[in-house]
């Protein structure tokens, strides 16, 4: 299997959590990844996800969690990181290198501020740390859709604000294909998630983040917005803040040096 990729899936509560593992390193490193797995959860996503983050396969045990499966409405950000620490828990994971992508930086934020012993170095990549009126009209907007079911305007609309120009002229045409394949079963888990982003605010929390964090930001961001990954920045002092020029909120996917520049930070 490809660096030792499996799909797994672990009970929490009254629910159960899907993740994915893989890598041989003897060091952990969690991530957790932004909105869009509201849609899709990791299962069955071993193998991509592997690949994907092939560079940190030697020197970690990664794991990738997806949010319960089962979400109450009103379930916070503060809710979804308890999560993932019993996730820990229930996995004898002591503590581990944490990186948060989008919405997956809002839940390792509250980790890191609720849970400190569990984070020994933090990433957030494109993320923020409170709503601002960017994150709200998109993921209201968002919210509006999903409540039609309209799949295929999400769809447009989260690849048109996430990726550059130069990536989007050469997928734009086969919007009306990928749409139909990525399309839903269920849309309240997406709902609960998105409102959860909205009430997301642990910015007067952030000074209690006091392990290495690395803050990622793309300057042509058009969901979360720059100015977020600066505010973190400011608030947490063991922090480095970098910025892509040319990239938005995909910076994580386009950006070829991304996973390097991580694993990089995180062996120093």
């Amino acid at each position: 299997m490809f660096y030792n990729a499996k799909n797994n899936n672990i009970k929490i509560e009254q629910s159960d959590m899907d993740y994915i593992s893989f890598g041989v390193g003897n060091k952990n490193l969690i991530i957790i990844p932004g909105l869009g797995d509201g849609l899709r959860t990791v299962k069955g996503m071993a193998i991509p996800l592997a690949f994907m983050y092939k560079q940190f396969a030697k020197e970690y045990t990664v794991y990738v969690f997806s949010r319960r499966n089962n979400l109450a409405r009103g379930f916070t950000t503060r809710n979804m990181a308890k999560d993932v620490v019993e996730a820990m828990n229930l996995l004898n994971i002591s503590n581990a290198d944490i990186m948060g992508v989008s919405q997956g930086g809002m839940i390792a934020q509250c980790i890191a501020i609720s849970n400190p012993e569990r984070a020994n170095k933090l990433v957030l990549a494109v993320t923020s740390s409170k709503t601002n009126e960017m994150i709200n009209n998109v993921v209201g907007n968002w919210i509006q859709l999903a409540e039609k079911k309209d799949f295929k305007n999400i769809f447009i609309d989260t690849a048109e604000k996430s990726y550059s120009e130069k990536y989007l002229k050469k997928y734009r045409k086969y919007y009306n294909i990928l749409w139909r394949f990525c399309k839903p079963k269920d849309y309240e888990r997406f709902i609960i998630q998105a409102k959860s982003c909205l009430a997301h605010n642990v910015y007067d929390d952030l000074d209690k983040i006091k392990c290495p964090t690395l803050i990622i930001g793309g300057k042509q961001d058009s969901i979360v917005g720059v100015n977020s990954s600066k505010e973190i920045a400011d608030r947490i002092s063991n922090s480095e803040l970098y910025l892509y020029e040319g990239y938005g909120h995909a910076v994580y996917e386009e950006a070829k040096d991304f996973n390097e520049k991580v694993l990089n930070y995180l062996k120093r």
